[in-house]
């Protein structure tokens, strides 16, 4: 399906492109921070998620619409925002968490487990800008004539999902580890860790609505 040239070249371009700071840098980094290792390691598979929905939407031409479409991009961008800031929100506002018996604590964390990577997916999915970025990006390495457009665009977005989920993970045991020598050092439970989550995703919110198409 791929040359070796090609693939090496894609690799190399994927890597750098994951290592450069961006938005979900500053996801994984909050989430990892305010609730430990594993919900940052549930944010990351969330956001790779996306990256494949992404990916495979773009070999589908349904990105195209986007590039396209002024009021398409615009109703994705705002409902993303929208979408963020209304998480914020609602971080800041809950209340601190209290000790709870074992078995409630770990129905707790399975229940959070699966909402931050559900957020996660939401949050990839609803950036119009990642799906243009993936329209521009991977057709550069993609070879119509060898057939099934669709599935090299789903395998280009899988390696680079792996990319990004190895270098994720990496993030969340380090961020993970500075949020518990934190959380040791300050009383009033995990009420810091919620507003940090909570501004991040105001911040995300406000900086997706401000994004321009071109």
């Amino acid at each position: 399906m791929f040359d070796f040239a090609t693939l090496a070249a894609y690799l190399a371009a994927a890597a750098v492109l994951v290592l450069i700071p961006g938005p979900g840098t500053a996801w994984i980094i909050a989430q990892s921070a305010a609730g430990g290792t594993s919900r940052g390691v549930q944010a990351a598979f969330g956001l790779e998620t996306a990256t494949l929905i992404h990916a495979l939407a773009a070999g589908l031409g349904l990105s195209a619409l986007l590039a396209t479409s002024a009021l398409a991009f615009e109703a994705i961008k705002y409902a993303g925002a929208a979408y963020l800031i209304w998480l914020g929100i609602k971080a800041w506002r809950s209340p601190s968490p209290v000790p709870a018996a074992t078995d409630d604590a770990s129905q707790a964390a399975a229940t959070s487990a699966r909402h931050v990577y559900l957020r996660s997916v939401m949050t990839g999915v609803l950036n119009p800008k990642v799906a243009l970025f993936f329209l521009a990006f991977l057709p550069q390495f993609v070879h119509p004539e060898r057939g099934m457009v669709w599935l090299q665009f789903l395998v280009l977005g899988a390696l680079l999902s792996l990319i990004g989920l190895s270098h994720s993970v990496l993030l969340s045991v380090a961020f993970g580890h500075f949020g518990r020598r934190i959380g040791r050092r300050f009383s009033g439970g995990g009420r810091w860790k919620e507003r940090l989550t909570g501004s991040v995703f105001i911040a995300l919110g406000l900086r997706l609505a401000v994004q321009q198409r071109s």
